[in-house]
């Protein structure tokens, strides 16, 4: 999942807690319940594809420091 799909995530969450928050004034609290059970679910998804991301860029923080210090290794011999 990409950071574009996090943010349609994140844009499907906020209608679904809108819908929610609607359908409580409305005291249609059966639609509100599906309603706030999909806005979790959506921020859920979202969470999940920053952290992903988070954690493949620290991979080639990490990755490309390696990469520097053994180079400089080479250079030293």
């Amino acid at each position: 999942m990409s950071l574009e799909e996090a943010s349609r995530q994140l844009e499907a969450a906020i209608h679904d807690a809108r819908v929610s928050f609607d359908c409580i004034l409305l005291e249609e609290l059966d639609r509100a319940h599906t309603n706030a059970i999909t806005a979790r679910a959506a921020v859920d998804a979202a969470e999940q594809a920053v952290r992903v991301e988070l954690e493949r860029r620290q991979a080639d923080k990490e990755g490309s420091e390696k990469a520097g210090s053994g180079a400089a290794e080479a250079e030293s011999d």
